[in-house]
């Protein structure tokens, strides 16, 4: 049943937790008015996109979520899809992919899909998570060195015309590469130092953002310099006019043909939705002590990106940063998150007309630490030292992720994880004959048994699941059965997991040894794998008594076959 955290938090609510959420959400309200204007900037759509995103997708996923301390927004890991669909659809087509993913979100809680996304390898996160921080900090180049591509007439890049500024990002770095020579000494100074300020400021204080510090000096810098006549100040680009009021709501267009062409997208939208918001409601649980519902919050996060276009907005999740910010300023409930996007709806409508001032400079060094931020460096370096399997997919994730398209990264990421895993699978289930188990002495999970076994008899040991992956070691293995053989004791006690596959790899194994006068004895046979072999007829064509529990009842079926 849907029920959001906030009508369970406010049971038992009282002033004391509302002074500490009204602390929280004024703190991260002002922390996240840096980045939602650089977030929307970054996406490729206006300024105040990005703040009323943070403000009615903030409020919706506070209001509608399952966590109590998430904080959302629009985050970095959007901005790379959301400028690919503006470059390729417009705002129009953004919106309207925003809001079907809404839809999708919603189905996804609905039919208690929230613990599915967890399944996602942690390898493969790490890949788009990384390759989406490269790409933040490749757009970014421009307005930190003050660049000025000109497209007066189209360019050629690697074979296309561009008239714009590309989306993909090898032609975008290329693109600047040809343009570096128009740097703008002021504005790589200003980005630059604003950088240092940012990483330093965070190592003495954690309470308040260097973002924000750096943001206020620039704007406060670069008006004082243009006043006084300083050219640079005069020439760098600011993030223009903002309106100081709230838009009205428009439907974005919902045709058949625009429905089917933005499918994929919206798709690709809610699946990043989902993995972000339960990732970072899944740290915050880790830093309350608090378990959220992660199907109510897939529904929050839906009703978050309906909302969101409605009002000029863009994709939303739950934000990693601005959560943690809550946690650590004293939120204690949803209602800090509803107050942090009323502080911001507060601040556009008072103070949004100075916001036209802030740099671009300033913005491209915001977005370049959230980048350096994303990457995860240490949880790199950890993949990097682990297995080859979770290198190899964490760096095929992260090249298409930045070469080609997020979409494709998961899925190809998916594919070849489960292609590894399946491999380990493969290579950690074994076939062997117990005898030549013994004599060579690899150790069954009872050492000291020693079986009784009568002559005519041959036991076979199935080590682990007997799937399609491993068919062919267990039919290389009835094959060596020779004719002097009469029983074949297949021993299934570590056999947890039965496919099709095994169950035809079982049929053939049983069609072989019946034109060799062979009778196979199953033994240690565990639940699924007899609900199977009873489903598909399998039990029957084996024969029941062939059948048994324990290896004593297989031994005894084997004397009886054989006297």
């Amino acid at each position: 049943m849907f029920k959001p955290e906030l009508i369970n938090s406010l049971k038992s609510y009282n002033g004391k937790t509302f002074a500490s959420d009204l602390i929280a959400g004024i703190v991260v309200g002002i922390v996240a008015l840096p980045l939602a204007i650089a977030f929307g900037i970054a996406s490729g759509v206006p300024a105040e996109a990005g703040i009323f995103t943070a403000i009615f997708a903030g409020f919706c996923i506070s209001a509608f979520g399952g966590s109590k301390v998430q904080i959302g927004g629009p985050t970095g890991a959007f901005t790379v899809i959301v400028y690919s669909v503006v470059m390729q659809f417009g705002v129009a087509g953004l919106a309207t992919a925003t809001l079907m993913a809404g839809i999708l979100l919603i189905l996804l809680g609905v039919f208690k899909m929230g613990g599915l996304v967890k399944f996602i390898p942690y390898t493969i996160v790490t890949g788009f998570t990384a390759g989406i921080a490269v790409t933040i900090a490749a757009g970014q180049i421009g307005n930190f060195f003050g660049l000025s591509p000109d497209f007066s007439t189209p360019l050629s890049i690697l074979g296309e015309e561009y008239s714009k500024m590309p989306g993909d990002f090898l032609p975008k770095v290329i693109v600047y590469g040809k343009f570096f020579h128009t740097l703008d000494v002021y504005t790589f100074l200003m980005s630059a130092i604003s950088l240092a300020f940012i990483f330093i400021w965070g190592r003495f204080v954690k309470k308040i953002p260097g973002s924000l510090i750096v943001i206020v000096a620039a704007t406060v810098l670069n008006v004082v310099l243009a006043k006084n006549g300083f050219e640079g100040a005069m020439n760098t680009a600011t993030i223009g006019e903002i309106p100081t009021s709230l838009p009205k709501p428009t439907l974005p267009d919902f045709s058949l043909k625009t429905i089917t062409t933005l499918f994929p997208t919206a798709t690709s939208i809610a699946v990043l939705a989902a993995i972000e918001s339960l990732l970072s409601a899944a740290v915050a649980d880790g830093m309350t002590g608090f378990k959220h519902d992660s199907n109510t919050e897939l529904i929050g996060q839906g009703i978050a990106n309906i909302v969101s276009p409605l009002f000029g907005g863009i994709p939303a999740t739950g934000a990693i940063a601005r959560t943690a910010t809550n946690i650590k300023n004293g939120g204690k409930t949803p209602v800090a998150g509803i107050i942090h996007a009323l502080t911001l709806l507060l601040i556009l409508l008072f103070l949004g007309r100075f916001a036209s001032f802030i740099p671009m400079a300033a913005l491209a060094a915001v977005l370049v630490n959230v980048a350096w931020n994303m990457a995860g460096f240490p949880a790199i370096r950890a993949l990097i030292h682990g297995q080859k399997s979770d290198t190899a997919v964490f760096v095929v994730t992260f090249l298409i992720t930045v070469f080609v398209d997020l979409t494709v990264a998961i899925e190809v990421g998916l594919g070849l994880a489960a292609f590894f895993f399946i491999k380990k699978m493969i290579d950690l289930s074994e076939v062997q004959n117990q005898r030549e188990a013994l004599t060579s002495g690899i150790h069954t999970d009872m050492p000291d048994e020693n079986l009784d076994l009568p002559k005519g008899a041959m036991v076979y040991e199935i080590e682990g699941p007997l799937f399609f992956g491993t068919v062919r070691k267990f039919e290389v293995a009835v094959e060596k059965a020779g004719i002097d053989y009469k029983v074949l004791i297949l021993r299934m006690r570590s056999t947890i997991y039965l496919d099709a596959g095994g169950i035809r790899a079982l049929e053939q194994a049983k069609a072989a040894c019946d034109r060799k006068g062979i009778t196979i004895v199953i033994s240690g046979i565990h639940t699924q794998p007899y609900m199977l072999l009873e489903k598909t007829g399998m039990a029957d064509k084996l024969g029941r008594e062939n059948i048994h529990d324990h290896i004593s009842g297989a031994l005894e079926r084997a004397r009886a076959i054989l006297s």
